[in-house]
């Protein structure tokens, strides 16, 4: 029977004991983060990790990451970490940072999918950070959603995907930025992004005092960048087709969907175009942060619509809007599968 979130004191307690005793014993639970919720399992329990990749349908050569009560752990997943790794930890932890780093022997391969790289964060969630106090080690921890498909921003998203294959939700409320964590490599002479999010590249040069480099844009046998989570053509996607167009263009595209007999959906930006009331429709803001925090259950109250199509009108270019835009493209190449 689905919990409650959390409402008191006393319940939280009893709540986390329990977590704690799940993640001991090799089981899973999902985990707020100010992400997303996370799948979470003892990261130095290989046969709890693989659990993980069974309920997901995940790869298993896909990277998870390991979650961390603080940048004073870094140490026990990676050897001697550099300065600047440790300079970014401690400005941006607990938060939406990723840091990709030569692992610790003691890090399982079914973590790291065989790369000689570990991906560490401490998530910025006041019940998943004192989780992590109490259990005392890392918990390894992709998206709670099955494999490709649009990632869960609430507890009763984990529940819709993944049922009763979790032993344990801990419902933390909604994620407050709804889009995954930044991820950047410190692993060569220079820092590489590997996934954006909300810290920017921008942000962080500034600490550590040197350029980040973009994103490879080809995957392939000549890329030397890890394989990391969430970089897949394909991911983030809803079963509908999904269509990105420009504002000007979704009147005409609508009509002609509707004179072929389909039955589209509409994710708008800012303001509510004129539609036909028949037609299911969400609206997000025109920022880029409080587009980010709704995209993920705007795409997925629109795909329980079951419409033939999703129209969703193209947010801007530009630095702020690098992470959505990131995981639009992603989505709308795995949609409709």
């Amino acid at each position: 029977m689905p919990r409650s979130p959390l409402n008191a004191p006393a319940d939280a307690d009893a709540r986390l004991s329990e977590a704690v005793d799940v993640l001991s014993a090799g089981g899973v639970v999902a985990i707020p983060t100010e992400t997303v919720y996370g799948l979470g399992a003892d990261a130095e329990n290989p046969a709890a990790v693989r659990h993980i990749f069974a309920i997901k349908g995940r790869p298993a050569n896909h990277p998870l990451i390991v979650h961390l009560a603080g940048a004073d752990r870094v140490g026990d997943w990676s050897p001697q970490p550099s300065a600047a790794a440790m300079a970014l930890a401690e400005r941006f932890w607990p938060g939406p940072l990723t840091l990709v780093l030569p692992r610790a022997e003691r890090v399982p391969d079914a973590v790291t999918g065989g790369q000689d790289t570990v991906a560490l964060r401490a998530p910025d969630h006041p019940l998943t950070l004192a989780l992590l106090e109490r259990f005392g080690g890392g918990i390894a921890a992709p998206s709670a959603n099955r494999f490709g498909r649009i990632s869960p921003t609430t507890a009763q998203h984990v529940r819709d995907d993944l049922g009763a294959a979790v032993d344990l939700v801990l419902d933390g409320g909604p994620c407050r930025i709804g889009l995954e964590s930044t991820i950047v490599a410190l692993i060569g002479p220079r820092p590489q992004l590997l996934r954006p999010g909300a810290i920017g590249p921008e942000a962080l040069s500034e600490v550590i005092g040197k350029p980040v480099d973009p994103p490879l844009k080809h995957a392939g046998a000549s890329e030397a960048a890890v394989r990391t989570p969430g970089a897949l053509a394909a991911h983030y996607a809803p079963r509908a087709p999904l269509e990105l167009i420009p504002a000007d263009a979704l009147t005409g595209r609508l009509s002609k969907l509707l004179d072929h007999g389909e039955r589209p959906a509409c994710l708008g930006l800012g303001e509510r175009p004129s539609l036909p009331a028949e037609i299911p429709f969400a609206l997000l803001p025109a920022d880029a942060a409080g587009y980010g925090a709704g995209l993920y259950a705007a795409l997925r109250a629109l795909d329980a619509a079951r419409p033939d199509r999703i129209l969703l009108v193209a947010p801007p270019a530009g630095a702020d809007w690098l992470a959505v835009n990131d995981r639009l493209r992603r989505a709308a190449h795995g949609s409709g599968r």
